[in-house]
């Protein structure tokens, strides 16, 4: 088949969408599929800086089109981005027909591969994930109306786990019967565990990821000082709140326990993984964490929250240790549990180890996707409103937020 995929965030770009993309392009490709991949990217070194920038790299197997997201650094202009999607989308149509539009993120890539896909009369499939369902859409009318026509209309929804669904279901009416539930997946090729045990001396934590409050990484700075037992803490990562993260591990006196180690290359991540003991992410909402599965991979055991998109995956005291959101004294209280326990960490280790081998395997994923564009390959997009109305809205002046 000939697909397009259009991704809003790709490498190098520091974002579990990245991951997701590189991985189902590289099952697509194995497939036999040819794929174009069209990506948008920030050129402005000050955007750049939260999430990674510049044209997206060449993919063995892949055509790719870098966009640069000109109205997003333009004051959130999103609609003047759509049109270059829509636009970009179709020129390559022109030159090499498509039987199938996939996207990844509702909105804007969503929204404008639904209109290209109407005006080309090709299916289109839709991945709902991380902000699609925790925020765009609470944001202001214009974007409510998007995500709903995009949740309503698209000829597939795909979603990584029934608590996200249910997420989208209860804050924009969506039934969940819409939704295709395909399971975060990762590459167990790549991430391994260490090969030998692990060094004696402290217990080495990690937070690795996107480096902003809304994943819980204030909280894990904060839980810090009162963690009993010989540690040492890793944060990996750029994003919009490096600076307060600094600043509030120097306010809170936790000195050379603490290493900033800024962005990490995705090959390089494995190793990452591998030189400590522990994952924490306590974050408050996830699409499907990726990160989660590579820690999982990589024998790592794991401390997170009870979050959607976290729940789907991890089961407290099983395959690892979950607190709520927010809870700063509990997440003290379940590290300290984890850096003063072996046989707890080696217990859940094993677990998470085990189950990820087992089931989230992105063979299986990149089959169940693969199986979705063929029964839809007929299925042209139907009719909807394209116009939306012009409303105020908050993402507009910090857009990479969205």
């Amino acid at each position: 088949m000939r697909v397009c995929f259009v991704s809003r965030r790709f490498f190098p770009a520091i974002s579990g969408m990245s991951i997701y993309a590189i991985n189902l392009l590289r099952q697509l490709v194995a497939g036999g599929d040819d794929v174009t991949m069209v990506s948008q990217y920030y050129g402005d070194p000050a955007r750049a800086a939260v999430y990674g920038g510049g044209p997206p790299p060449a993919v063995p197997g892949v055509h790719v089109i870098g966009l640069e997201a000109l109205g997003e650094q333009d004051n959130g202009d999103f609609e003047r981005d759509i049109d270059a999607l829509v636009d970009a989308i179709a020129r390559e149509h022109a030159r090499a027909p498509f039987d199938v539009l996939h996207a990844q993120y509702g909105y804007p890539t969503g929204w404008a591969t639904m209109i290209a896909a109407r005006r080309l009369g090709l299916p289109c499939v839709v991945s709902i994930q991380g902000g699609d369902g925790h925020w765009v859409g609470s944001c202001c009318e214009t974007h409510r109306l998007a995500m709903v026509r995009v949740l309503d209309h698209a000829g597939a929804l795909l979603i990584g786990g029934k608590s996200f669904a249910g997420e989208v279901h209860d804050r924009l009416g969506t039934a969940l019967d819409r939704f295709t539930i395909v399971p975060g997946a990762v590459d167990t090729a790549h991430f391994t565990p260490a090969r030998e045990d692990a060094p004696e001396g402290p217990v080495r934590l990690l937070y690795h990821g996107r480096v902003d409050r809304r994943k819980g990484v204030l909280d894990f700075l904060q839980a810090l000082p009162e963690v009993r037992g010989d540690w040492r803490a890793t944060i990996s990562g750029i994003g919009p709140d490096v600076e307060p993260a600094q600043a509030l591990a120097t306010d809170l006196g936790l000195g050379d326990r603490v290493t900033f180690s800024g962005y990490a290359d995705y090959d390089a991540v494995p190793e990452l993984y591998r030189a400590h003991d522990v994952f924490v992410s306590p974050t408050y909402a996830e699409g499907f964490s990726n990160t989660i599965l590579e820690a999982m991979a990589c024998g790592l055991a794991v401390v997170s929250c009870h979050a959607v998109g976290v729940v789907d995956c991890i089961r407290d005291d099983e395959n690892g240790i979950l607190t709520d959101p927010g809870d700063v004294p509990a997440l003290t209280a379940s590290l300290t549990r984890v850096v003063t326990d072996p046989g707890q960490r080696t217990r859940l280790a094993t677990a998470a180890l085990e189950e990820c081998r087992r089931v989230y395997s992105w063979d299986a994923v990149g089959r169940q996707i693969r199986g979705i564009y063929h029964d839809l390959r007929h299925r042209p997009q139907t009719a909807f409103d394209t116009a939306l109305p012009m409303t105020p809205c908050r993402f507009r002046s910090e857009p990479h937020l969205l």
